[in-house]
């Protein structure tokens, strides 16, 4: 027959403060990791074609550690003007700069904004 020995009070709270110390630092992990998103927003002028806003986009996806995010199902006018994003989670101040060089040098560009998930 096999006996339980029991943990001295301290080994106890040793333990269930490691564990509770775990349970925090993986919440904060996840917390911090969506406080870290980072995107850029392309604003176009109102009567840009939607031809003229995928042309942009795929004009300045090669810009390194900068990514398209995904389009709206649909494609519409008016809902796409704002549409065109770009993730920069990772993105260095030079690659922030070139993506805004690519951006300036079409006319229906109207600016950028860089946003991030503690704005709001």
């Amino acid at each position: 027959m096999r006996r339980l020995i029991p943990l001295p009070r301290a080994a106890a709270a040793a333990v269930a403060c490691a564990a509770l110390l775990m349970t925090t630092a993986a919440g904060c992990a996840g917390f911090d990791a969506a406080l870290g998103k980072q995107w850029a927003v392309v604003h176009f002028r109102p009567s840009t074609p939607v031809a003229t806003l995928l042309k942009v986009r795929t004009a300045c996806s090669h810009v390194p550690n900068v990514r398209p995010e995904a389009l709206p199902p649909g494609r519409k006018g008016l809902d796409m003007i704002y549409s065109v994003r770009f993730r920069t989670d990772n993105a260095s101040d030079a690659n922030l700069a070139q993506l805004q060089q690519c951006l300036q040098r079409f006319p229906s560009v109207q600016g950028i904004a860089f946003e991030d998930s503690g704005e709001g």
